[in-house]
């Protein structure tokens, strides 16, 4: 007969069980893999999987699971993972604030339907942009990167009892503000153009008001917004890069003030 040291389980159930926490927890909030399309059963084998991977190259850890301890280190584990994830998100609400601007300023700011990544009112441009940045998001590798960084958050913030420090949520919230800044660092030319022709189109307003505006400007402002959404094409590639590497520098530095 075998012995089965009740310690030696309990050790190694906590070794396994607080890694799977973390990463389940970034599974529910980071962008692509949280999506309803992904059923809960492949994020939670998923999870599983990399924190089988991963818990044999962390410090043991000597927690008991059933404890006012072992609740507290759930919580920031938890805390942890949906920080990393809700980060992540940042990169995609960006994007999807310079299709709904340039959508307005189009005047195809009407043009929602159900989007269940993005809210159940999507613009239909914040939808083009959204696609074509997961597409890239995926072909740069961020996914791969995004758990990367997890494995590393496992050196800079242990399993440990340990409160977070404050600065990392502070950082956080600056961080939040990539959603108005590169998203209108995005829309900004097809926004400039599409305003000075609406400017164009008032004067010719009040210089021949016989002509009607509103029978010449919607076909020229949506004709002209598509035209310049097709040359914006070529700069959404290394602007995603861009905004990519942003936020996993400011990811780091989040991660490191929490620790």
């Amino acid at each position: 007969m075998y012995d089965i040291d009740i310690s030696q389980v309990n050790m190694l159930l906590s070794q396994y069980f607080w890694p799977s926490v973390r990463v389940l927890a970034l599974f529910m909030t980071a962008p692509i893999i949280s999506e309803k399309q992904i059923t809960n059963r492949v994020k939670i084998g998923l999870a599983l999987l990399i924190s089988f991977l991963l818990a044999p190259t962390l410090p043991p850890v000597h927690i008991d699971i059933v404890t006012v301890t072992g609740l507290w280190v759930g919580l920031q584990q938890i805390v942890i993972g949906a920080a990393i994830g809700v980060t992540m998100q940042f990169i995609f609400a960006a994007v999807r604030n310079a299709g709904e601007i340039i959508g307005l300023q189009m005047g195809l700011s009407f043009a929602t339907f159900f989007d269940p990544s993005g809210g159940p009112n999507m613009p239909v441009m914040a939808r083009i942009i959204n696609v074509l940045m997961v597409l890239l998001f995926l072909a740069f590798n961020g996914h791969l990167w995004m758990i990367s960084i997890l494995a590393d958050s496992f050196t800079v913030i242990p399993v440990d009892p340990e409160p977070l420090h404050g600065l990392g949520f502070l950082a956080i919230v600056k961080t939040g503000g990539i959603i108005f800044s590169h998203g209108l660092m995005l829309g900004l030319p097809i926004i400039t153009l599409l305003l000075t022709l609406n400017i164009t189109l008032g004067l010719l307003n009040r210089l021949t008001p016989q002509l009607s505006i509103f029978v010449v400007g919607f076909p020229l402002t949506l004709t002209i917004g598509m035209v310049a959404m097709s040359l914006l094409m070529y700069t959404l590639a290394p602007f995603a890069e861009y905004l990519i590497q942003d936020v996993f520098q400011r990811l780091s530095l989040i991660m490191g003030d929490m620790g």
